[in-house]
């Protein structure tokens, strides 16, 4: 069993004495990665099995992304957008490339590509739809996870993401994920986009039945609303495709992506859509000082091509395919339900999850609990069949 130690300990009184304490991490002090693999400030090695939640689905300190870093940062890393930059244009064109849309507009954080997300649906209401000034409603799910800002709360139905917070930002319906007929149900003329998850990762990896984005797309298009789907966590491989609504075969009208396009080095996102909704934009409505800078871009590029020329989206299907086997074999009381797409796996218990999590961590794995009886499982796209027998050996031990 690995014990904390007098310098683990120290870090973490540290932290509890100086930080702010809206996360309960597991105790464990982190202080190299590669790859799959993290070790803590005694040398102890871990295998990652969170990939800080899909940011490093290219693996920890991936060697290419780290040679852009360093190449870019010596050459010039912030312009704001002010000015123009040689990077910004060249992953316009590839994230074009890679998924269809004609225009995209970059920012930092998940948080603040969702935030510009809604800002272009109801901006593209107003002008585009007609909607009545100050009159726009946009439909979301229940359980849902889109970041942490009072906007982005205002439509959480989790109390404790908004206890405390309010006033709240106005605009928002709740309907349950994965029913289309409530969906239906709810849009109104003033309904100019519906805002989701194609899987809901923070709820404990909840997948929507089968044929349900098929039936939004329909419902959507017929009634001129966007459909907006949140792949954050979900895209760049996590799922097996490249993005999880690719799983059927259908196109949303506004793609945010962020976490895995920059595999980890630096905070990286971007809207995805056409020229219709993000033309919406004009010069002085929307912007962001670090957003589409050189040193963010250029990291990005690197990101999405490793993505693309190592296989690791295929990678992540065949993967996570045996991985959803090998724990499914899993015989448990303990054990309520086991479901995922790829590298994306919810491992539901009848009881509280953290101290699972926590008895993994001492064997040397590390997941984290979601929705209090989840442990999620979500390692970099890289690994190996190898390393997920590594993984079952240890979570037999500990669920079974």
């Amino acid at each position: 069993m690995i014990q904390e130690s007098k310098l683990t300990q120290h870090y973490i009184e540290l932290e509890e004495q100086y930080g702010a304490h809206n996360y309960h991490p597991l105790d464990v002090v982190i202080d190299r990665a590669k790859g799959v693999w993290v070790w803590d400030v005694e040398g102890t090695r871990y295998l990652d099995c969170l990939a800080s939640y899909s940011a490093v689905n290219q693996g920890h300190c991936h060697p290419e992304i780290l040679k852009t870093l360093h190449d870019q940062a010596e050459r010039v890393t912030l312009t704001s957008r002010a000015f123009r930059n040689d990077q910004l244009p060249l992953l316009y064109q590839q994230l074009h490339d890679l998924t269809g849309m004609e225009m995209a507009l970059p920012m930092n954080s998940g948080a603040e590509a969702v935030e510009t997300a809604v800002k272009a649906a109801r901006k593209w209401g107003y002008e585009v739809k007609g909607i009545p000034e100050g009159k726009a409603e946009i439909i979301v799910c229940a359980n849902n996870f889109h970041g942490r800002t009072v906007t982005i709360v205002s439509f959480s139905s989790e109390e404790q993401y908004r206890s405390g917070f309010g006033p709240f930002t106005p605009g928002f319906k709740i309907i349950p994920f994965g029913d289309a007929a409530a969906l239906r149900k709810a849009i109104t003329p003033n309904t100019c986009a519906f805002l989701f998850e194609p899987i809901q990762g923070e709820a404990g990896i909840v997948i929507p039945p089968a044929g349900y984005l098929r039936e939004v797309r329909e419902i959507c298009s017929g009634n001129r609303v966007l459909m907006m789907a949140d792949e954050i966590q979900s895209g760049l491989g996590r799922t097996g495709k490249l993005f999880a609504y690719m799983h059927e075969s259908i196109v949303p009208d506004i793609v945010i992506i962020g976490k895995a396009l920059s595999g980890g080095f630096y905070p990286v996102s971007a809207v995805l859509s056409s020229r219709e909704v993000l033309g919406v934009f004009r010069p002085g409505d929307h912007g962001s000082t670090f957003g589409g800078n050189p040193l963010g871009c250029a990291v990005a590029r690197t990101a999405v091509r490793v993505l693309v020329e190592e296989k690791m989206v295929e990678n992540s299907a065949e993967l996570g395919a045996y991985f959803l086997q090998e724990l499914r074999k899993l015989r448990s009381p303990l054990i309520k339900d086991v479901r995922g797409k790829g590298l994306w796996i919810g491992i539901e218990l009848t009881t509280a999850a953290r101290s699972y999590c926590e008895r993994l961590k001492d064997l040397g794995v590390l997941c984290k609990e979601t929705h209090e009886k989840v442990i999620r499982l979500a390692p970099p796209l890289v690994i190996t069949r190898g390393e997920i027998d590594w993984a079952m050996e240890r979570i037999r031990k500990v669920l079974q």
